[in-house]
């Protein structure tokens, strides 16, 4: 009885963190970009008992008790989301595998499938937050129109020009294991050794999907199926707790036995 009270709170520990990634994911139902969170469990240790009825010399008389569950992972779910479309010339969505590198303050490198870009402070084609895409394309503050096909080319038109005037090569970057990312909020992830090595192409090639101008990804939370899994998440929780209880009565009616 007194290893259920622990089992049954490893559970509603492991619970918890479900309803956790769960809350995050409906708080960022309209979160253009976000990805939503996936927690996996795993058993725990075990230890082995002998049964009362076998004798211990008995070969194969030992029983595995389990002890619990824990979360094992909280990782993100990279499906892709809903293309929606705001006709800004700057907002680009991935159809496809991909992330966009982005440069920023101390150097290093991060990567984003949110695709609403701006041009930042010093002309540069970046994130909203002002971090600047990795190709390091300036945008000419006179240009009349910035296009961006689905190869990730960058061009503008120029008052002076009556073609196309090219700015710069956007290139994605694809990870043969994209859920080792680590996200780093503001739709930003860090690669760690778990994700592979970055592999960068320009869209359409290497396995990397292509550019829409004038789009953004939607996140990829569906309503329904969180409401499912939070309804799921909360039963489990309350068994849990249920067990404890019962356990907790057991150990009651043992401490008033009387001879």
């Amino acid at each position: 009885m007194i290893d259920a009270l622990y089992i049954s709170a490893t559970g509603m520990q492991a619970q918890q963190t479900n309803v956790d990634a769960i809350a995050n994911n409906l708080a960022n139902v309209n979160t253009s970009g976000f990805k939503k969170n996936r927690v996996s469990f795993q058993d725990v240790f075990y230890r082995s008992a002998a049964p009362s009825s076998v004798g211990l010399d008995q070969e194969g008389s030992m029983l595995t008790l389990g002890l619990g569950t824990l979360v094992s992972s909280n990782s993100k779910s990279f499906t892709p989301g809903d293309l929606k479309q705001t006709d800004n010339p700057l907002d680009l969505a991935i159809r496809g595998n991909g992330f966009f590198e982005v440069e920023m303050p101390d150097g290093s490198t991060t990567y984003t499938r949110h695709g609403a870009l701006r041009v930042t402070s010093d002309g540069l084609l970046g994130t909203e937050a002002g971090h600047p895409l990795k190709q390091r394309i300036e945008i000419p503050a006179e240009a009349l129109e910035v296009v961006i096909d689905n190869s990730g080319l960058v061009s503008a038109k120029m008052p002076d020009e009556s073609n196309l005037v090219e700015l710069g090569q956007i290139e994605l970057v694809a990870f043969a294991n994209p859920q080792g990312l680590v996200a780093l909020g503001d739709n930003l992830y860090r690669m760690t050794e778990t994700t592979g090595a970055a592999a960068a192409a320009k869209p359409g090639e290497n396995g990397t999907g292509l550019v829409t101008q004038g789009y953004i990804e939607a996140s990829n939370v569906k309503l329904a199926e969180e409401m499912v899994n939070l309804v799921l998440a909360q039963r489990a929780y309350e068994l849990n707790a249920k067990i404890i209880q019962a356990s907790d009565e057991m150990l009651s009616i043992s401490n008033n036995l009387r001879r």
